[in-house]
């Protein structure tokens, strides 16, 4: 069983930044790709990014390509999400996944999900 826990969010400006954080418990973390998914009020849960088990491949949302990046630091069963550049249309709450159960990570099928943390962008 693993639980995870977002951390970071929070209100920031447009053009702002924000860097969040998803702590893992379990000693299988690092075994596990991991993602970012968001859901703005009224709209569908959305994918946003995701990383391998060894953290060498990622995985963007055009939405967000060249301005977030995921990383992971197995060590500290972490997974992160820096956000620059953020836009009013980035505001949503923001979940963190694990543990895929297919290859096809938007499809948002994962074993694992956070209760998940608001970010507000103002404009």
């Amino acid at each position: 069983q693993v639980q995870l826990v977002e951390s970071g969010g929070g209100l920031v400006q447009a053009g702002g930044s924000l860097r969040l954080s998803c702590a893992a418990s379990g000693r299988a973390f690092s075994r596990y790709p991991m993602g970012w998914f968001r859901q703005a009020p009224g709209k569908e849960r959305e994918f946003v990014a995701a990383i391998s088990s060894s953290g060498i491949s990622t995985y963007y949302a055009d939405s967000v390509k060249g301005r977030f990046t995921i990383s992971r630091d197995n060590a500290k069963n972490t997974v992160y999400l820096q956000m620059n550049i953020l836009k009013p249309e980035d505001t949503a709450v923001y979940y963190c996944a694990g543990d895929p159960r297919s290859n096809y990570y938007s499809r948002g099928e994962f074993n694992y999900w956070g209760r998940g943390t608001q970010v507000t962008v103002s404009s």
